[in-house]
């Protein structure tokens, strides 16, 4: 099979190395500045991907076909997909869980759900407010 070299591949993978960086330093400032004790409620991780969301609606509701070509791949794919972190969510639920305290076991659905249900609103006021002229 022949592979098909895609133009601006490059630039775009680059973009979003660029960005992903930005966005990671961004969380990970947010983490240490609101650390959180072992069984306690996540809250960096919620505030990063609930506000994370809340920019994601934004964005892709005010870019247009006409904006640049590398916008949406350095703000969506790299700044905010570097921001945001669910894959933290899932660990920070896990921990909870296997604690086996009630007030833990409480934690930890009031945040898996919260965090979904937040994160979705947000997702959607974000994309309200961006179309808003």
């Amino acid at each position: 099979m022949t592979e098909v070299a895609q133009p601006g591949l490059p630039r775009v993978l680059g973009v979003v190395a660029l960005g992903g960086i930005v966005g990671s330093l961004a969380r990970y400032g947010l983490a240490a500045a609101i650390p959180h004790a072992e069984g306690g409620f996540p809250w960096a991780t919620f505030l990063t991907n609930v506000t994370g969301c809340l920019a994601i609606g934004v964005l892709f509701a005010r870019l247009t076909p006409r904006s640049h070509p590398l916008l949406r791949p350095f703000l969506g794919t790299g700044i905010l997909g570097g921001f945001t972190t669910f894959s933290t969510y899932a660990v920070d639920t896990e921990k909870l869980l296997h604690v086996q305290t009630h007030a833990h076991l409480v934690i930890a659905f009031v945040y898996f759900f919260g965090t979904v249900a937040a994160a979705l609103l947000a997702a959607t006021l974000g994309e309200w407010l961006g179309r808003r002229r």
